[in-house]
């Protein structure tokens, strides 16, 4: 359950983490993960990694590439399964702050219900890409990227709508702050997004040399600014724990 910095009740505390600690430790995975495969990938299985049907010299391997070999694909799917479930955690916990926040704001609260179902389908999206390969069921894998996508700039776009309300009320500096950075991460994520896609069709419609390439890094970037964008939680949540709570010994229920 999540609480502030103390313990209800006469519940007797197992576990007791800040919930700043869960965010990075969440987005941390994915990154340790994902630098880890293409790493090996550029390393190690650098021909299988960059070889696409155009046949021309490529010098970085998508993320679809870098997780579908092995060891690469087990290495990822131990970080994004791990990662996954406190991943959902932190969606209901955005949505029990919103709820609080706009429970008299018909409009907030209907935003913040259709917020809380994108970053649900955004995780669902991000396990069936990772545990689907492209080399596995290349349709499948392709579906649960586009959901991922989709889910995760709907989610951000989302977000920053709310929490423009939010900095409007607020005078907290960390809110104002928190505001600004999800601001420039979508930005940058948008933009990234339209340059991944605009040298895929531009790879694929004329095999230009360094094309995919391109593709490839603004892929990372596109993944590396979501991340970004999950971490500002960090001051959303600055002063709040996570606690695992046992009940007394004979309590009534």
């Amino acid at each position: 359950m999540l609480q502030g910095p103390h313990v209800l009740g006469h519940d007797k505390p197992l576990i007791r983490l800040s919930f700043t600690s869960c965010v990075v430790g969440t987005v941390s995975l994915p990154l340790l993960g994902l630098i880890t495969c293409i790493f090996i990938s550029s390393v190690f299985h650098f021909q299988d990694s960059t070889d696409t049907h155009c046949k021309v010299t490529n010098y970085l391997p998508s993320i679809s590439a870098s997780i579908s070999l092995s060891p690469e694909c087990h290495i990822w799917r131990f970080c994004i399964g791990l990662h996954s479930a406190p991943r959902f955690l932190v969606a209901v916990a955005y949505f029990n702050f919103y709820k609080g926040r706009f429970s008299t704001r018909f409009l907030e609260w209907l935003l913040s219900c259709l917020n809380f179902m994108c970053a649900i389908t955004e995780n669902f999206g991000l396990l069936l890409l990772t545990y689907v390969s492209s080399n596995e069921t290349y349709l499948v894998h392709k579906e649960g990227f586009v959901l991922f996508i989709a889910s995760s700039v709907i989610h951000m776009v989302l977000t920053c709508r709310l929490w423009l309300v939010i900095k409007k009320y607020s005078l907290i500096p960390e809110d104002v702050k928190s505001f600004h950075w999800k601001i420039r991460c979508l930005i940058l994520n948008i933009a990234f997004c339209c340059l991944a896609a605009y040298f895929y069709w531009k790879h694929n419609m004329y095999c230009e040399q360094g094309s995919y390439t391109f593709f490839a890094l603004f892929e990372y970037c596109v993944v590396f600014s979501n991340m970004a964008f999950h971490l500002t939680a960090f001051w959303d949540f600055k002063s709040r724990e996570m606690v695992v709570i046992s009940p007394e010994e004979g309590k009534d229920f």
